[in-house]
């Protein structure tokens, strides 16, 4: 069982269910952690600025992908 770190929820996320570096989120409070490793699961609460920019890469790449180069 694993507790969201603030406001101690179980997020109910199984070992082989997720990934090292992978976000996941409390359905009670949401806010996002990072897995830092997932054998036993330990989080990290994400910093939502660096959050955001990395989100915002991945979609600027995505974009950047689905552009017509011709």
């Amino acid at each position: 069982m694993v507790l969201c770190p603030e406001c101690e929820t179980d997020l109910d996320i199984e070992e082989d269910e997720v990934d090292e570096g992978e976000v996941v989120s409390c359905p009670e409070c949401g806010s996002d952690f990072e897995v830092i490793t997932a054998n036993p699961i330990e989080l990290k609460p994400v910093d939502e600025e660096e959050y955001e920019e990395d989100e915002d890469e991945v979609k600027a790449e995505k974009d950047a992908d689905d552009g017509d180069d011709s």
